[in-house]
């Protein structure tokens, strides 16, 4: 998590712990704003930059939830939370998200939110999924 959070030009953490077992953190989301070109490197090229216009994109890096936590809506809280933030930068039009090969209730859960399967990456270990920013009235 470290490289992203260097590479950021905002960051965004949110961390969920159960008081009743000595502070145990439990679930955390970590979201970001990063230039394109930080998605692009050595590893691995994690979407096509022709199509990002804006030279910045929203990405929820990190999401986790401990088991025996799960289906309680603290994911879709934490989720909440997290695109709050990200539309509170209007020179932000694309979001993404990467999951790991299997982990087929992350995929349906931000299917779910509006995120389409853009593509795979390191030959199908992960799954970028993309959504565009909705315009906010104000």
């Amino acid at each position: 998590m470290l490289p992203s959070i260097e590479n950021a030009v905002h960051n965004y953490l949110v961390v969920v712990k159960d008081h009743d077992r000595q502070d145990e953190v439990i679930a955390y989301v970590y979201t970001n704003i990063s230039p394109k070109e930080a998605y692009s490197n050595d590893f691995a090229t994690f979407f096509d930059l022709s199509t990002v216009q804006r030279e910045n994109v929203g990405c929820l890096s990190q999401f986790y939830i401990k088991e025996g936590y799960r289906q309680f809506g603290i994911g879709s809280k934490m989720y909440n939370m997290s695109m709050e933030w990200l539309a509170d930068f209007d020179n932000v039009e694309d979001y993404f998200v990467f999951t790991s090969n299997g982990n087929d209730d992350a995929l349906a859960f931000y299917q779910r939110k509006g995120f389409t399967i853009s593509h795979d990456i390191l030959d199908g270990f992960i799954t970028v999924l993309r959504r565009k920013a909705e315009i906010r009235r104000k």
